[in-house]
C-alpha cells in the first residue's frame, strides 16, 4: 500500500545556501490512484466496465501495477533513514521502525477488512435469503470450519477472496528495511538474489501455506517479491535523482513492441491458439511451469515481462508526467496520495456492491454502482485530504502561538508531521 510523502529528490546545491524544495511526482499519485479505481472495477463482477481495465490488453493487471507503485513508493519514502550517514547518526533501529510500523498498521486493516467481509456477505446472506453467499470469496470455512478458520484470519492463512493483497505487501514491508538497504549499497546484488528466490519459488512452487484450506497465499510473496523489489529500486534511484534503467531508443522500441505483440496474443484466437500450444510443448519438455505459464501466484514469465515493459514505456515519455500532474487527473493524485483509506473503502464498497447485485436483479445496477463507488472512492480522499491540510494548519497555528510553545517562544519547533 501507499507510502507517506515519497517525493522526488531536490537538485544538488551547487552554491550558496539555497535550498530546492523537493517535487513530489505526479505520476506516483495518478497512477496509484488509477490503479486502486481499476482494482475496484475488476473487484465487482458482472459490471461493463470490466471491459476497460488494463487487464484486457496485457497480461498483467492492476495488481501489478499497485506492487510496483508501492515498491517505488517505499523506496522514496524510506530510503533517506537507511543512508550511511542516517544509520551513522540515528541508528539502524530509526530506518527500521518506519517500515515495520506501517507494516503493522497494514497488518490491522487486513483484519478489519476481513472482518467486514464477513459481516457484509452475513448480512446479505441473511437479508435477502442467499445462503450461497456464505460459500463465497473463501467464507465456506469460516461458517463450517470455525476454529481454524477464526485461528488462521489472524496468522493470515486464511484470506477471503478480494482481500488478499495486503498480507503480501505487509510481509514485504517487514524485510523492506534488508531490501533498501542492499539497495543503497549493491542494487545490482539485490536485484539478482530478488530473481533467484523468485526462480527458485516457482521451480519448487515455494510459498506461504494457507490454513485450514490447504494449497498456498494467492498473492505469493515469494513471487511477488521480484515486482516490489523493482519498484523499490526504482524509488531508491529516484530519491538520488535517478533513472534505475537509463532511457534507451531500443529498449523502448523492444518493450512497446511486446506491449503490442501481447495484445495481438489476446485478441486473435488463431494466434493466441498457437503461441498458447508453443508454451505448452515448452512444458511438456521440461521447461519450469511459471516460465512458459501465465499463472498470476507465481508471476509467470510473460505477466513479469509484461509488466516490466509497461512500467519502461510509461516512465519513458514526458507526456505521461504532464498528464499526470493535469487537472483532469487531480481526483486521480487525490486517491492516490490517500491510497490505504481509499484502498480500504473501495474493497469495502465492492464486496458490498456484490451481494447487492447477487440480492437485486435490475439492469441498471451493474452500471450505476461502479460510477457510484467510484464517487465515493474520490469523497473519501478528499476528506482525508480535507482532514490532512486542517490538522496541519492546526499544528502550525498553535506551534507558532508563544504561549503554546512556552519552551521556545521565538522560534516553534518543526512538526514531524510537516
Amino acid at each position: 500500500m501507499p507510502q507517506p510523502d515519497p517525493k522526488l529528490v531536490p537538485f544538488p546545491n551547487t552554491g550558496g545556501s539555497v535550498q530546492t524544495k523537493s517535487v513530489r511526482d505526479p505520476r506516483l499519485d495518478a497512477l496509484r490512484g488509477l490503479a486502486l479505481v481499476m482494482i475496484f472495477i475488476n473487484h465487482v463482477p458482472g459490471n461493463p466496465f470490466e471491459g476497460f481495465t488494463n487487464r484486457n490488453f496485457g497480461f498483467s493487471d492492476a495488481a501489478e501495477g499497485f506492487f510496483v507503485l508501492s515498491g517505488t513508493a517505499a523506496g522514496l519514502a524510506y530510503s533517506s533513514r537507511l543512508t550511511n550517514k542516517s544509520v551513522a547518526s540515528g541508528g539502524l533501529w530509526a530506518g527500521v521502525r518506519p517500515m515495520w510500523a506501517r507494516a503493522w498498521t497494514l497488518y490491522l486493516v487486513q483484519l478489519f477488512l476481513t472482518a467486514w467481509a464477513i459481516a457484509i456477505f452475513a448480512l446479505g446472506a441473511s437479508y435477502f435469503g442467499l445462503p450461497q453467499l456464505l460459500t463465497q470469496i473463501n467464507l465456506k470455512q469460516v461458517f463450517l470450519n470455525t476454529g481454524e478458520a477464526l485461528a488462521g484470519i489472524p496468522m493470515l492463512g486464511h484470506q477471503l477472496g478480494y482481500v488478499n493483497i495486503l498480507p503480501a505487501y505487509t510481509t514485504l514491508l517487514l524485510v523492506g528495511p534488508l531490501m533498501i538497504y542492499g539497495a543503497l549499497r549493491r542494487p545490482a546484488l539485490v536485484m539478482l538474489a530478488s530473481v533467484a528466490v523468485w526462480f527458485v519459488a516457482g521451480v519448487f512452487r515455494l510459498n506461504f501455506p494457507n490454513f485450514p484450506n490447504p494449497g498456498g497465499w494467492f498473492f505469493n510473496p515469494f513471487a511477488w517479491q521480484l515486482i516490489f523489489t523493482v519498484g523499490l529500486l526504482i524509488g531508491v534511484k529516484m530519491r538520488q535523482g535517478e533513472r534505475l534503467v537509463p532511457k534507451s531508443k531500443p529498449l523502448l522500441y523492444l518493450t512497446a513492441g511486446y506491449l503490442v505483440f501481447v495484445l495481438l496474443w489476446m485478441k486473435i484466437p488463431p494466434l493466441a491458439s498457437l503461441l498458447n500450444n508453443g508454451l505448452a510443448y515448452l512444458g511438456r519438455n521440461g521447461v519450469p511451469f511459471h516460465i512458459i505459464s501465465h499463472d498470476k501466484t507465481f508471476v509467470a514469465l510473460p505477466r513479469l515481462l509484461h509488466v516490466m515493459a509497461l512500467v519502461y514505456v510509461l516512465s519513458y515519455f514526458e507526456g505521461v508526467t504532464r498528464a499526470a500532474g493535469s487537472a483532469i487527473a487531480g481526483p486521480f493524485r487525490m486517491m492516490g496520495r490517500q491510497g490505504l483509506l481509499v484502498f480500504s473503502g473501495g474493497t469495502l464498497l465492492s464486496l458490498a456492491f456484490q451481494v447487492l447485485m447477487a440480492g437485486v436483479d435490475h439492469p441498471a445496477l451493474p452500471w450505476l454502482l461502479p460510477a457510484a463507488g467510484i464517487a465515493m472512492m474520490i469523497t473519501i480522499a478528499y476528506l482525508a485530504e480535507a482532514s490532512s491540510k486542517k490538522r496541519v494548519h492546526s499544528i502550525v497555528v498553535t506551534e507558532a502561538d508563544p504561549a503554546a510553545n512556552p519552551a521556545n517562544p521565538d522560534l516553534p519547533k518543526r512538526s514531524q508531521g510537516l
